[in-house]
């Protein structure tokens, strides 16, 4: 959605060698490499743990950034990630997440790192936004009066027409 994308273009400011987004929205990873990603790769064509490994001589990625959401992507990411990785969650769960630890600790030793829209996130989003590093002409799908808002919760809640939705008093 348009915070990960907002982080993708964030992460690619730390100029990294190599960004891969992941969505099971074609449309959205064309959107994600607008805003910075090298790569995108959809986990419901390709097995992305394998994608990522390849590309990293079997190492995994430095760093997973999970903002889905979705408990899967908790689960895909500890998989996918280095030894003595990063793994940032993002996201609010709407439901408990249980993984293996002895992969975080024994296996692995990541670091994992929570957040969520903390005080320092707003400087970066503002600058990014007035250097016009993100393309919100793309971004925002939708802007309907406010009035409508059901119909753009109705947009947000789909899916799958609409990635930011903004409402005009």
């Amino acid at each position: 959605g348009p915070l990960g994308l907002g982080m993708i273009a964030a992460a690619r400011m730390k100029s990294p060698r190599l960004l891969i987004a992941l969505d099971m929205n074609d449309e959205r990873l064309e959107l994600a490499k607008a805003t910075g990603a090298d790569l995108g790769l959809n986990p419901n064509k390709v097995d992305v743990v394998d994608e990522v490994r390849k590309l990293t001589d079997g190492y995994g990625c430095d760093v997973y950034i999970e903002a889905t959401g979705h408990p899967a992507a908790v689960e895909q990411g500890l998989h996918m990630i280095r030894k003595l990785g990063t793994f940032v969650e993002f996201s609010v769960m709407r439901e408990p997440v249980t993984v293996d630890w002895t992969i975080i600790g024994d296996t692995k030793e990541l670091n994992i790192h929570g957040s969520h829209l903390g005080p320092y996130c707003y400087p970066i989003a503002m600058e990014m936004l007035a250097k016009g590093l993100l393309p919100m002409d793309r971004i925002i799908t939708h802007t309907m009066p406010l009035a409508s808002f059901q119909q753009g919760i109705d947009l947000v809640g789909a899916g799958t027409q609409s990635v930011k939705v903004t409402l005009t008093p």
